[in-house]
């Protein structure tokens, strides 16, 4: 792969080619990407999807929306410090095509900010909830109507494959969705390939899939232009852009790191485990007066925080830089967090945070809630969708697809089209919306 290709500023429906030399340095495309995400409606719904805790009223818990934005504030650090490194080995890319380090700093910022944007409601749950409703629910009926790449799609519900689909789908006057540039999109691809074959290697890019059949045309063109490798078979499967591995980098760091803080300040980790795990990681840089000094849990806990994001960043660029040869030749099949020298650290943290946070029975028990809440929602509205494409809609079908917000209504030709439609209607409403659909659907709702 060649960085001068892997930083195309190309957006879909381009005639004409965007160079870079070319560029209002006021308004650089990279950037343009950063303002459209966070602009746009499934961004602002993340302010009431889970991180970790559902349903939390705690003010200091993270949602999805202050997770993305703080990891888009650690990949916008990695992606400038690697782009330094890499203007410096490859002069040209500044002085032929007149890229600098800031753009690798602007297109990795704007793929971390859009990484859990097709999140469903109730975190992972959430993704699992609609998998399970066609693997073992009502959504069974379906198999036989489906290719086996298609019901795969369902059965294994994928955000990042609905991320892609959120940030590229178009509508009827609204082509090629927000139009995100092509180098900020394959840095936004983790896993470059379709749902099958599933985890056909170890390589971290085959660990899960990144786009649904509809957008494989898509993805292809966008695999294309950026000149990604393509690996052997029949079956849809590239190596990674390279600055996927840096927004990957900024999601583990900051999950490892910051939902540890969440359940200190919950109480669902004691600090003297704070002290024990986070100390090894800033040993090198705190300041012990400083630290001392502190007077509050709060505080103690927000400054080894931020060394421990800071160490975690220089290694992540180290072990980024040791190997980008390798990168760019599709021969690096691990996560850069996997290399870290503060692996088994970090090991030691997710460990800890399985065990008191994410299995907690506050966790539990509102994942339980999410499960019911959505595979009740699919079934009602892919019912309803099916039901009137079909021509046997019943009166109730009808209130049914009154609940259905004006972009969500429309014909679907297909029964893949139909059944795709209403996941992703149910994956972009928040924790709250479902909850209060649920309740509508239910009667329970006071009115």
């Amino acid at each position: 792969m060649q960085w001068e290709q892997l930083l195309s500023l190309k957006r879909q429906g381009d005639k004409n080619k965007r160079l870079r030399k070319e560029q209002d340095d006021t308004r650089l495309g990279f950037e343009v990407d950063y303002d459209r995400i966070i602009f746009s409606a499934p961004f602002r719904s993340l302010q009431d999807k889970t991180q970790v805790i559902p349903l939390s009223k705690t003010d200091f818990v993270h949602t999805r929306l202050t997770h993305s934005l703080e990891v888009s504030v650690v990949g916008r650090s990695l992606g400038r410090l690697v782009g330094k490194k890499i203007i410096e080995k490859y002069p040209a890319l500044k002085e032929v095509h007149g890229f600098h380090m800031n753009d690798f700093g602007a297109i990795v910022a704007a793929a971390a900010l859009a990484h859990d944007i097709g999140n469903p409601p109730f975190g992972h749950s959430g993704e699992k909830a609609i998998g399970e409703y066609f693997k073992n629910g009502n959504g069974q009926r379906y198999k036989s109507q489906l290719s086996e790449k298609q019901w795969q799609d369902l059965v294994d519900f994928e955000g990042n494959a609905n991320g892609f689909s959120v940030l590229t789908a178009s509508r009827p006057g609204n082509e090629g969705g927000l139009r995100i540039s092509y180098a900020t999109l394959g840095a936004f691809l983790k896993y470059p390939k379709e749902s099958l074959p599933k985890k056909p290697t170890a390589d971290i890019s085959d660990k899960k899939y990144g786009f649904f059949q509809a957008d494989k045309d898509f993805f292809a063109e966008v695999a294309t232009e950026l000149g990604m490798i393509r690996k052997g078979g029949d079956d849809i499967r590239y190596e990674r852009h390279p600055l996927a591995y840096l927004v990957e980098a900024a999601d583990d760091i900051c999950y490892t790191i910051i939902d540890f803080e969440d359940g200190i300040n919950l109480g669902l980790v004691s600090e003297d485990f704070a002290l024990e795990y986070l100390i090894k990681l800033v040993k090198d840089t705190i300041d012990n007066a400083k630290y001392h000094a502190l007077t509050t849990k709060e505080d103690r806990i927000s400054y080894l925080r931020a060394l421990a994001i800071g160490s975690l960043i220089n290694d992540a660029v180290n072990v980024f830089v040791e190997n980008e040869e390798a990168i760019l030749a599709g021969k690096f099949p691990h996560a850069l967090t996997d290399k870290s020298k503060y692996k088994a650290q970090m090991d030691d943290i997710i460990k800890l945070s399985v065990k008191n946070i994410y299995q907690s029975r506050e966790v539990v028990e509102k994942e339980i809630v999410g499960y019911q809440i959505i595979q009740t929602l699919l079934d009602k509205f892919i019912s309803a969708f099916n039901n009137q494409a079909e021509g046997t809609m019943s009166n109730y079908d009808r209130l049914i697809l009154k609940l259905l917000p004006e972009k969500f209504v429309g014909e679907k030709d297909t029964v893949y089209e139909r059944l795709l439609h209403i996941c992703h209607y149910v994956s972009l409403l928040t924790d709250g919306n479902a909850l209060e659909l649920y309740n509508t659907i239910n009667g329970t709702k006071r009115v």
